[in-house]
């Protein structure tokens, strides 16, 4: 897909895309786009198990609280 774009195509996709989004909200979306690049990786990247294995949706109470106050 990629591999057919020459240099006049990627002109005219710059320059479509400034058309869209506007010189000035070009470097928040850049901005943005990184951040989520960042968090993307940080969650692939995780040792976390994929399933859920392991982990518990409840905090663990301390033993010997009975829970009536």
């Amino acid at each position: 897909m990629i591999q057919g774009l020459s240099g006049p195509h990627l002109i005219v996709i710059v320059f479509i895309i400034v058309l869209l989004f506007g010189a000035p909200k070009l470097p928040a979306l850049a901005k943005s786009l990184g951040q989520s690049a960042r968090i993307l990786k940080r969650e692939v990247s995780s040792d976390d198990p994929v399933d859920g294995e392991g982990q518990t949706s409840e905090p663990t109470k301390p033993s010997g609280t009975t829970g009536a106050n």
